[in-house]
């Protein structure tokens, strides 16, 4: 007598939600939160590499985040996607590195002298020196203006999307952004009449957001 085919795990079932998956976490599935992890590590990436700058810091983050979605899961409500609740924990683990470190808000003088310091490489493509110059330039905000930036202009969340995301109101958000782009303007004003650099910045918005 044939036994009976095993049931497979929520993680092998085909077209299941990331809100299913996490269910099955809390329920006692063994795979359904490897399957999480696999589905949006790239893009918990390019959150904490955009915000924090630095590979190893950003590796770090992400490692601590998803060790904490995943011993939280059961507190997940369902109130916003998976995908928001996700970058809400990667987002403030990159905070609480970038505030453990005191980093000094700068001057907007210091912006410029360190903007003329960046010399891109000459055999580098103009999408690779417009993105080092970008995350240069990022690295050198407040920690709140370079998350809400993150977000809203690298990661094209809407202004009510990234509000959920950092849990604040969506006039902060606005007002963050403003701030940060005011900042960042006299150091990329170079790239400003450069057409490619709306072409960088839209694929590589469009790269994350679709993973």
């Amino acid at each position: 007598m044939n036994s009976p085919p095993e049931t497979p795990s929520a993680a092998e079932r085909p077209a299941i939600t990331d809100a299913e998956l996490l269910t099955a976490h809390i329920n006692g599935d063994p795979h359904a939160f490897s399957e999480i992890v696999k589905r949006h590590r790239d893009r918990m990436w390019a959150v904490a590499l955009r915000t924090l700058g630095d590979p190893d810091e950003a590796a770090d983050a992400v490692q601590d985040a998803f060790v904490s979605a995943y011993r939280k899961a059961a507190t997940f409500r369902g109130e916003a996607a998976v995908t928001t609740w996700l970058h809400r924990i990667v987002v403030n683990a990159c905070l609480d590195r970038m505030r453990r470190k005191s980093v000094r808000p700068v001057a907007d003088d210091e912006l410029i002298e360190a903007a003329e310091r960046e010399t891109p490489l000459p055999d580098q493509t103009l999408e690779r020196e417009v993105s080092m110059e970008v995350s240069a330039a990022l690295k050198l905000l407040p920690a709140d203006q370079r998350a809400a930036l993150v977000l809203v202009d690298m990661m094209g969340y809407s202004v009510e999307d990234a509000a959920q995301v950092l849990q604040v109101p969506s006039g902060t958000v606005k007002s963050r952004c403003a701030r940060g782009r005011a900042k960042l303007a006299p150091i990329l004003s170079h790239l400003r009449n450069r057409s490619d650099l709306n072409r960088v910045s839209s694929a590589k918005g469009a790269e994350l957001r679709d993973g």
